[in-house]
């Protein structure tokens, strides 16, 4: 029998970036909050001597126990789909402050085009651009309605950048100046320059400067270590909700945050959330949460799971395409890319930061003529110095033998000679494409697991060899002496890694029959639930998430308290 404890205004599930910012701008305005996480605590002390590249970067130190829950995964519902017990295409992570503690830093505002990508593309090429099977949809608010939520976001955290030339406008530049540039970022600019394009330093979470956020917290610049991804950030220079937003939640005194705690169910009376129930992953006690307002701002997945699980909306159907919940599951294209071998330079590949880069965007979006092209949208290319750590890098020229002295003697030539350039592509939602629960797999309390039904379409194997094309071409021009090109496209693996940019299966949008939540994060079914994060994108597009979810948990956070205030459905 759950102990019942006393009601809160607002429990939030999962205490990440999500859930920290909503978390900070409750408590600021006298709400009391509950956090509940099911990792452990963390404090900025944990980071310190991190640098442990075997640990943290390679046994995945930091990410979810697999053995204890993880997905399963099928290409099509033709497929017997099995648990993800390595990790591979994707990294989930768990402990306070959820993915924000080891992510890159690297930081982007969608295109005006991909909140409206359905509609703009039939506006302009025509219904028949899009294929029959896909689900794209706009987002049911548009660029110009969520800026002002970009620049709280941009703000809080500190980003560093410069104006993207092709982006949508800017009510203010970013609070901090571009990271420096490095000697290959010199060189991709002159490249894409001559070529024609708009490159800038990429937007980035990392410092380039000492700041001070309008929340009164002061951080110091970025080292350039290398560590980011995957590990967290000793100096406090990459944005991290236990360095920004948590700890002005926790000054106010209204905010408590449990860890270690399990949200197995989201409590529903038929008409509205009542709570949450959750276990004491320590003590193996059962408590029920009562709440006002309900936050899921949990992973994609754990969002999606708990809605099924909790019997929540309705589930998606894609014999029929009815139903909302697990709908429009996407991810994103990496494989088009090239690698540049250079005889007579070298580099300093092991020094840099997360979001340290150079990108253009001119075929990201709509920006460039798609109409002889079999594939909408495209995506940034971006020639990226994050710091190459030893063990994980050592690449050599296609010929090369695989062992020998040969191989030896290529890798010591090029081990600070090569450069990649690479292709972030949209990647499409589509009706096969799908989050549901699986019918033989649980996790350790007898709950089914979430399962992925997924695969690459003919849009991505298009799109990625475009892409790789462009990125060998400015390699070459950046005077590479050899080049690899990657541009085919095989199915997807969910054991190969990718990147960590899953979104969909609780879609934003501007009809309850289409989607799940409106553009408050607010669902359409339980005015009082709430659920924010990527699991909310219609679609992916060409650019890490990060930003726009910070965005709209800025934007749901002031629809909560508008919702306290009011009630009722805030659309």
């Amino acid at each position: 029998m759950a102990t019942v404890l006393p009601k809160t205004d607002v429990v939030i599930i999962g205490v990440g970036w999500g859930g920290g910012i909503i978390a900070s701008e409750l408590t600021k305005q006298g709400k009391k909050v509950v956090g509940l996480e099911r990792g452990k605590g963390r404090k900025l002390e944990d980071y310190f001597m991190m640098h442990d590249e075997l640990r943290f970067g390679i046994r995945h130190g930091m990410m979810q126990n697999l053995s204890k829950e993880t997905i399963t995964f099928r290409n099509n519902e033709g497929m017997r789909a099995l648990p993800m017990r390595e990790y591979g295409s994707f990294l989930l992570g768990v402990g306070l402050g959820g993915s924000g503690t080891h992510w890159n830093g690297q930081n982007f505002r969608f295109l005006p085009y991909d909140f409206e990508m359905r509609s703009k593309t039939i506006e302009k090429y025509g219904e028949d651009k899009i294929p029959a099977d896909m689900t794209i949809q706009d987002w049911g608010i548009t660029y110009d309605e969520i800026e002002p939520y970009y620049d709280m976001w941009e703000k809080m955290a500190g980003i560093s950048g410069e104006d993207n030339p092709l982006g949508g406008p800017r009510s203010n530049p970013y609070p901090t100046g571009p990271q420096k540039k490095t000697v290959a970022m010199e060189l991709f600019t002159e490249a894409t320059k001559n070529l024609g394009y708009h490159p800038y330093v990429q937007p980035s979470a990392n410092l380039s400067e000492n700041y001070t956020n309008p929340d009164g917290i002061s951080r110091v610049a970025c080292q350039y270590c290398g560590f980011c991804e995957r590990f967290g950030c000793e100096y406090g220079a990459k944005a991290d909700p236990l360095v920004t937003v948590l700890p002005v939640a926790n000054e106010t005194g209204n905010f408590e945050v449990r860890t270690n705690a399990e949200v197995r169910r989201i409590l529903y009376d038929g008409t509205k959330a009542t709570g949450v129930l959750y276990i004491d992953l320590e003590t193996g006690e059962e408590f029920e949460q009562p709440a006002d307002v309900v936050v899921s701002t949990g992973y994609v997945f754990t969002n999606v799971r708990l809605l099924l699980l909790s019997g929540i909306g309705r589930p998606y159907d894609p014999t029929t395409g009815k139903g909302v919940i697990g709908k429009n599951y996407a991810y994103q294209i990496r494989k088009g890319a090239a690698t540049g071998y250079f005889d007579n330079k070298k580099f300093n590949n092991f020094a840099g930061s997360g979001g340290l880069g150079m990108i253009i965007d001119d075929f990201n979006g709509d920006n460039f003529d798609h109409s002889d092209l079999d594939f909408i949208h495209g995506g940034m290319i971006i020639l990226g110095q994050t710091g190459l750590r030893p063990i994980a890098n050592n690449s050599v020229p296609s010929g090369t033998p695989s062992w020998g002295a040969e191989f030896k003697d290529a890798s010591i030539k090029y081990s600070n000679a090569y450069l990649s350039v690479k292709g972030e592509g949209a990647s499409m939602a589509y009706r096969q494409h799908f989050i549901d629960l699986d019918p033989t797999y649980t996790d350790d309390f007898g709950d089914p697991l979430a399962r992925i039904t997924f695969d690459f379409e003919e849009q991505d194997r298009q799109l990625t060899k475009f892409m790789a094309e462009k990125c060998g071409a400015i390699l070459k021009e950046m005077g590479a002496d050899h080049v690899d090109i990657s541009g085919d496209l095989g199915p997807y693996n969910v054991a190969e890694y990718q990147s960590t940019h899953n979104t969909g299966g609780v879609i934003m949008g501007a009809d309850p029959e289409t989607s799940a939540v409106n553009n408050y994060s607010q669902m359409w079914d339980v005015e009082n639930l709430f659920v924010v994060g990527a699991s909310s994108f219609p679609q992916n597009a060409g650019y890490n998430p990060t930003g726009t979810v910070g965005a709209l948990s800025y934007r749901a956070a002031e629809g909560i308290l508008k919702y306290l205030e009011k009630g009722g459905s805030l659309i």
